[in-house]
C-alpha cells in the first residue's frame, strides 16, 4: 500500500493569508495526501480547522485534525498541526522548553501497521544553531523515549540545511525523503515587502519528511512552489513544501 504525506509551514495568517489560502487548498486537492502536517498553524484563524472543513467539502473525505499550540505567549498565536485521513490510536507533545516551541505526535494506521508522524518547527534559521541542536537531541530522545513502534516520520520546518549540526544530527538516524530547495520564496505582503528580505530564493532545504523503520520512499518532490498565475508575488507561503509517497 502507497500512501502520501506533505509538510508545509504555513506562515500563520501573515502576507495576505486570505489570498493565499485558495492556492495552498488548491494543491491539497491536486495532491490529495493522506496525511498532512503543518507548521505556524494560526490558532487567531483558526487555519487548520479550515483547512480541515474545506477539504472534507471538496473533496468529500474527512480528515482528523490533531493540534498543538505553541506554550506561553505564544499560545494563543501559533501552533502545529496533522490533518490525516488514517485512523488515529494516540497522540502525545513534547515541550521543549527553549523559545515556546513544541512539537507533536499521532499515531495512526496504515495498512493494519501502527506509524507515529511526528510534526516539530525548529529554531528559526538566522538564529545559533546550537539551539536547533538541542531541539534535536530533545527530540530523538522522546522518539527513543517511545520504542514500541519502529516505523516513524517526521514532518517540520528544520531551519537548517543538512550540512548543520542539528539536521546532520537527524540524518544520522533519520532518512530524507528529499533534499530540493524549499526556502525561501518571494513571496510580498500587501505593501510589498518580501519575506525574508535577509536570505537568497529558493536556495536551501530546510524543510524535511523523515522516515525511519521499514518505511520506504517511493517518490517526493517539492510542492506548493509556484505563485499564483495572475500575480508573481503571491506565493502559497514564504516556505515551499515537500510531498512524498512512501510504501512499507
Amino acid at each position: 500500500m502507497q500512501f502520501r504525506v506533505v509538510t508545509l509551514n504555513l506562515e500563520q495568517d501573515h502576507k495576505r493569508w486570505k489570498e493565499r489560502r485558495p492556492l495552498i487548498l488548491e494543491g491539497l486537492l491536486t495532491m490529495k495526501p493522506d496525511v498532512i502536517a503543518l507548521n505556524e498553524v494560526s490558532i487567531v484563524e483558526q487555519s487548520a480547522r479550515e483547512l480541515q472543513k474545506e477539504l472534507k467539502s471538496l473533496l468529500g473525505s474527512h480528515y482528523n485534525l490533531v493540534q498543538q499550540t505553541k506554550v506561553n505567549g505564544l499560545a494563543a498565536i501559533e501552533g502545529e498541526a496533522l490533518l490525516t485521513r488514517f485512523a488515529i490510536t494516540e497522540t502525545a507533545n513534547l515541550d521543549y522548553q527553549t523559545r515556546d516551541m513544541v512539537a507533536q505526535v499521532v499515531r495512526v494506521i496504515v495498512d493494519d501497521r501502527p506509524v507515529d508522524v511526528y510534526v516539530t518547527h525548529l529554531y528559526m534559521s538566522r538564529g545559533d544553531d546550537a539551539l536547533r541542536l538541542f531541539q534535536v537531541q530533545q527530540l530523538l530522545a522522546w522518539i527513543d523515549a517511545r520504542n514500541d513502534v519502529s516505523d516513524c516520520i517526521v514532518c517540520g520546518d528544520f531551519n537548517a540545511t543538512l550540512d548543520m549540526p542539528s539536521a546532520a544530527l537527524m540524518a544520522t538516524r533519520f532518512q530524507p525523503s528529499q533534499t530540493l530547495p524549499t526556502a525561501f520564496t518571494p513571496l510580498a505582503a500587501a505593501d510589498g515587502s518580501i519575506s525574508h528580505p535577509y536570505w537568497p530564493r529558493m536556495d536551501r532545504c530546510i524543510d524535511y519528511i523523515w522516515t525511519a523503520g521499514a518505511i520506504r520512499t517511493v517518490a517526493s518532490g517539492v510542492c506548493f512552489n509556484r505563485p499564483a498565475a495572475s500575480d508573481p508575488s503571491l506565493w502559497p507561503s514564504d516556505h515551499a513544501g515537500v510531498w512524498a509517497d512512501f510504501e512499507f
